[in-house]
């Protein structure tokens, strides 16, 4: 069947899973007043630093007891940061259902050498968190970046529970709803739902998280980019915007733009019902065609963010192959830029629905899928 060229196409191209678009307001120009080659303690960077916790703070409405920090390394940085700093008091539960999990697991294995019980599911599959022990510490990620699988909130968690829960939410703040309650170490980066610059991350620590910081000293060594504490104390001016190493005045400025642009439309709601708008029109473009689907199993756990879809046409003999020529037709027709499947996950394509892709661009997006999609079943099939 051949299905004819779209014509028109995205005013945005970008779709990247990450860094991710930037917010539709964005111009380069609005950088320029940016304290660049200012120190990050002088009083400039200090109150520019602590605008940007105080403005994370209000917009995902993270309780007064928490304490926020900027950290070095992304989301990436942020969560080793927990992890070093805090496993090893009590027993350690790890879960993944997508590659950074996987990641995670292996650092605590392979790298702080802990015994620890191990929770997996496969690619478009989640791990049933009412079967945890939560007198554990327990680490995962609420959405998997490379498997379009989240969780759909975070009632198996229990409030009374002894352990701590370390949550990697990159691809999840701002556009999902965290019970704060439920999580005691939550990360993310930048560069994700809000579209910001790479390298830095966020950590959240709730009350119960401090007193682990303060109690507890790990058997090994804790690098120097990973220390909360000293002479047994939280460093509380790492919370306050006095960053343990020097951060990129010009992506902070990046970054309070981000949070100026989800303020004025209308905060997290808003960011949270823009996400679920723009992964509806994906999974509604898959629900009328027969050869393609989401990657996630359970309709009730597919992520809004990273939404991964898979080729389900029986002539596809070679599926990386055939996901990756779809991913660079439409890139060489500038359409959509960077969304084949993450490399260790299967065949296919995930595309970024965040909350700084505007909906009209997704849904010009899809007839070139369609487009490409019968274009090399021709070729190869």
């Amino acid at each position: 069947m051949e299905t004819k060229k779209p014509v028109t196409r995205p005013d945005n191209a970008h779709f990247s899973s990450g860094p991710c678009a930037k917010n539709p307001s964005f111009e380069l120009t609005k950088l320029a007043d940016a304290p660049l080659g200012r120190s990050h303690r002088a009083a400039v960077g200090k109150a520019r630093l602590k605008l940007a916790i105080e403005e994370t703070r209000k917009i995902l409405e993270i309780p007064s007891d928490y304490r926020i920090a900027i950290v070095p390394a992304s989301d990436t940085g942020a969560v080793e940061m927990a992890m070093w700093s805090m496993l090893g008091a009590r027993d350690v539960t790890m879960v993944a259902w997508e590659s950074f999990g996987d990641g995670w697991i292996n650092d605590a294995v392979k790298q702080l050498k802990l015994d620890v019980k191990i929770f997996n599911a496969d690619y478009g599959d989640i791990v049933d968190m009412e079967n945890l022990d939560y007198d554990t510490d327990i680490v995962f990620t609420w959405n998997g970046t490379t498997s379009g699988v989240c969780l759909k909130d975070g009632n198996a968690i229990p409030h009374d529970r002894l352990g701590l829960t370390i949550c990697d939410a990159t691809s999840a703040a701002f556009a999902m709803d965290l019970p704060w309650a439920k999580l005691d170490v939550t990360t993310f980066s930048w560069q994700k739902v809000l579209g910001g610059e790479a390298a830095h991350g966020m950590l959240i620590l709730s009350p119960k998280a401090v007193q682990r910081l303060e109690s507890y000293t790990p058997s090994w060594p804790v690098p120097k980019i990973f220390r909360l504490t000293k002479n047994g104390k939280l460093i509380e001016s790492i919370f306050e915007g006095a960053t343990i190493n020097t951060p990129s005045m010009l992506a902070l400025e990046d970054y309070l733009l981000s949070l100026e642009w989800a303020k004025r439309i209308g905060g997290k709601n808003e960011l949270i019902n823009r996400a679920k708008r723009n992964a509806k029109a994906i999974w509604d473009f898959c629900d009328s065609r027969d050869w393609i689907e989401n990657l996630a199993i359970n309709p009730s756990t597919r992520s809004t963010t990273s939404v991964c879809l898979k080729f389900k046409d029986n002539r596809i003999t070679d599926g990386h192959s055939f996901a990756n020529k779809i991913a660079k037709r439409l890139e060489n027709e500038k359409v959509a830029f960077d969304i084949g499947a993450y490399r260790d996950a299967p065949p296919g394509l995930r595309i970024w629905c965040g909350s700084t892709v505007e909906t009209s661009d997704i849904e010009k997006m899809l007839p070139w899928i369609d487009w490409a999609f019968h274009e090399e079943i021709q070729a190869c099939c």
